[in-house]
């Protein structure tokens, strides 16, 4: 993905100027205009401005195909990595042996792939903490509407990135400052409820100071809407589910989000930024621009006829594909079951197509158009409906679908009988592939039972942590491995 990765460097080197009255309808639309200097930068509003859209940046590399978020998937029964079929790594860090692990919870602290999520999130974090140290530094501007704001989308993503780091790694450090390299070897884990109290703080700022979506909303601006369904989730995940309700039903209340009438509309490139849309990476497409990379590192390895080169990563198992009752039009919308290869011959495989982009396969292109959505409206919802046990809100997100809702005729309550089974079934296919089943298994206390059966081994809860990688052990001696990778 070297693309990619240099487009990253240069966004984050130096963004162009956007200010608040900027009539820009994406991020996408500031291109970089000058290198950032730190010695003569931070002097203006227009040079927060600039370091703020780098801070959005980070993104990319927090949600992208080759980012924790995603590897996450495999650690589920929704997909896996074939063995001798993979082609991912090489320009991440990542070594191709390393990816398999995943599938089969065979992982090591010496593991690349970890290492570099690790790493990354930590890199991320101190772009975002630079900016928050000089902004909180600038004086009178700080505290003006505008700043405020800023300071507001940072600490959102500074919560959100904590967030990712402590579901998949457990006790982690908690960092409000940049730091030198020496300084981040003396860095210590905090407790998992050090983090979390930490992480609910951040986004209760958030809320108070960022704007509500609106006409004037630029495309992928963080909103309160997001940190609101972050901060639900947040709830959620740490069983408080009262506290959750009352700040997801704020996010329905709004009237600011709504369901698309039709579920594949949401990959379209015709739809993208929905009204169903609450926090969505902005993607565009061709050479030097930050085209979207998903598609390209789900497609199956080598078919060289559906992309330029299939990755091989998060290729869908059975068993997410037999989920999907026969009539979900979801399935169809979420999943590839076969592809035409250079030859003419059918190939019959499973693989995502969420992100498909008709128009640059049929040139064979790497420079795809696709958005990608952390928070969307159905999400909340679901969340709602999980919070409140309340299954109006889970037949509103079936209803789209045109499927019978729980505790009516036709709904399959041999499968679910319980309200519990049938939300997580719902947000099973619902929210197929984007970066949600782990972590909704684990927040259920499910995850042993389903995939351990998924994957014919016995998953234990502590196998439900990534290892703290070895090298930052070495090099940071404060840090302390998790238990059960402790003898690997």
């Amino acid at each position: 993905m070297k693309k990619y990765k240099t487009f990253i460097t240069v966004l984050m080197a130096g963004i162009g100027i956007m200010t608040a009255t900027s009539c820009s309808d994406s991020f996408l639309d500031l291109a970089p205009k000058s290198n950032m200097n730190e010695k003569d930068f931070y002097k203006s509003a227009s040079d927060f401005a600039t370091a703020r859209i780098s801070a959005y940046a980070t993104l990319y590399n927090e949600y992208g195909p080759a980012s924790g978020m995603s590897y996450t998937e495999m650690l589920t029964d929704e997909t896996e990595a074939n063995e001798g079929k993979l082609l991912v790594g090489s320009n991440d860090g990542i070594s191709t042996t390393d990816v398999y692990p995943f599938s089969t919870y065979s992982l090591e602290p010496s593991n690349t792939a970890v290492k570099h999520f690790w790493q990354m999130g930590y890199s991320d974090l101190n772009i975002i903490n630079k900016t928050l140290d000089n902004l909180n530094a600038s004086g009178d501007f700080a505290n003006t509407t505008i700043g405020l704001q800023y300071k507001a989308e940072l600490r959102f993503l500074r919560a959100l990135y904590h967030f990712n780091l402590v579901r998949m790694f457990g006790d982690i450090p908690i960092v409000t400052h940049s730091m030198t390299v020496p300084e981040s070897y003396k860095v210590m884990r905090s407790a998992t409820d050090d983090v979390y109290n930490f992480i609910i703080d951040e986004l209760k700022f958030s809320i108070e100071n960022l704007p509500m979506k609106s006409a004037k909303t630029i495309s992928g601006q963080i909103t309160k809407g997001a940190a609101e369904t972050c901060l639900g989730e947040v709830y959620l995940t740490r069983g408080s589910k009262k506290e959750a309700a009352a700040i997801l039903k704020s996010v329905i209340d709004s009237k600011k989000y709504s369901l698309v009438d039709n579920y594949a509309d949401l990959w379209s490139l015709n739809r993208k930024n929905s009204e169903e849309s609450i926090l969505e990476i902005q993607y565009v497409a061709g050479a030097g621009k930050p085209s979207s990379p998903y598609f390209e590192y789900y497609a199956p390895f080598e078919n060289f006829s559906i992309t330029a080169q299939g990755y091989g990563l998060n290729q869908v198992t059975s068993i997410l594909y037999k989920s999907y009752e026969e009539n979900d039009p979801r399935r169809e919308a979420s999943i590839a079951t076969s592809f035409i290869d250079r030859s003419g011959n059918k190939i019959s495989t499973l693989f995502e197509k969420k992100w498909i982009d008709s128009t640059y396969i049929k040139n064979h292109s790497y420079y795809y158009d696709n958005n990608f959505i952390v928070y969307r409206y159905a999400d909340v919802l679901l969340m709602y409906a999980e919070a409140a046990n309340d299954a109006e809100y889970l037949n509103q997100v079936r209803a789209r679908v045109g499927l019978p809702g729980f505790g009516t005729p036709g709904f399959p309550s041999d499968k679910y009988p319980s309200l519990e089974l049938a939300i997580e079934h719902e947000r099973n296919v619902e929210l197929a592939l984007e970066f949600h089943r782990w972590f909704d298994l684990k927040r259920t206390g499910r995850a042993t039972v389903i995939i351990s059966s998924a994957k014919n081994k016995q998953i234990t809860n502590d196998m439900l942590v990534l290892p703290i990688p070895q090298t930052e052990i070495q090099n940071n001696p404060a840090l302390t491995q998790n238990n059960y990778y402790m003898n690997k």
